[in-house]
């Protein structure tokens, strides 16, 4: 498992270095089968008026799936308490449902030849680069798979962000599932455009 880690307005001391590896391979240590890769950053906010200043985020990379946690408090090494405890639960339940999946798709796989599963491969930038309004700050790349509405809501929980982009497994398109501010969650879906004769 390779483990990165990177600072923001902080110097990474040995201390440091020693406490996030011991904390997050501990966490993930029952998971490296499933786990490719880990990122850690640690940053710590300028502004006086932010309490929890002290913040540490995780991102997994686990069988082609990610998972992500941050966590703030006004101690660094709290902050990475909070945050192991929060991705080892993640895994956990990531790695319950990746083995119920598994026990449902072997039972499919069973019906031989009565199937016919076809891979599509979407090509999403068209060898194109991406030019983008200079007000944006970061761009992410990243492999956009076909799931169902279930899969993306628990892909959802398991970034930990307010919305998951996927590719539908009914349609093909890509669709937006979204934490809904009154609770809940809720979709974006393209609409289908009249064909013009």
């Amino acid at each position: 498992m390779k483990l990165v880690l990177q600072s923001k307005n902080i110097e990474l001391t040995d201390a440091i270095r020693d406490y996030v590896n011991q904390k997050i391979e501990k966490a993930v240590s029952h998971f490296e089968s499933i786990t490719t890769g880990v990122d850690v950053s640690l940053s710590v906010a300028k502004n006086p008026r932010i309490a929890a200043s002290q913040v540490a985020e995780v991102t997994i990379y686990a069988n082609g799936a990610v998972i992500r946690a941050e966590e703030a408090s006004e101690h660094l090494y709290a902050s990475i308490d909070l945050v192991a405890d929060k991705i080892y639960r993640q895994l956990h339940k990531y790695k319950e449902r990746t083995f119920a999946k598994k026990d449902r798709l072997d039972g499919i796989k069973d019906l031989g030849e009565e199937l016919d599963l076809e891979l599509l491969d979407y090509n999403l930038t068209d060898n194109r680069s991406a030019t983008l309004p200079a007000e944006v700050v970061r761009t992410k790349y990243f492999a956009m798979s076909a799931l169902t509405i279930e899969e993306a809501l628990a892909q959802l929980q398991l970034v930990d962000h307010d919305f998951y982009m996927y590719r539908s497994v009914e349609t093909g398109e890509i669709n937006v599932v979204y934490r809904r501010n009154h609770g809940g969650f809720g979709t974006i879906q393209p609409r289908p455009t009249a064909v013009e004769k």
